[in-house]
């Protein structure tokens, strides 16, 4: 599985380190990611994800997995995640019908 979060879509990214004497070599940025699982309300069980630490805050902050995915757009959403975010809207759907 590839070096990127499940919720954001954050990944690997590249620059120099830089030395004393202003030597440049190609170094790469690892994002920190840590296999969480998240509950999800409306589905009422936890899901399993690779999330980078940002993406955590984020979910805190926003109240929890369902409210952040469903204030995220589709747009900034990876393949994977769209597919929970369905889940979700169908489960929350059936539940107030």
């Amino acid at each position: 599985m590839s070096r990127r979060c499940q919720l954001t879509g954050r990944g690997v990214q590249t620059g120099n380190n830089v030395s004393h004497a202003h030597n440049k070599t190609r170094r790469r940025f690892l994002p920190n990611l840590q296999k969480t699982s998240l509950f999800s309300d409306s589905l009422g069980q936890s899901i399993r994800l690779k999330v980078s630490a940002y993406a955590l805050r984020t979910v805190e902050q926003k109240g929890g997995l369902d409210a952040f995915l469903l204030d995220t757009r589709d747009a900034d959403l990876p393949v994977e995640t769209l597919r929970l975010k369905k889940r979700i809207k169908k489960a929350k759907a059936q539940a107030s019908a």
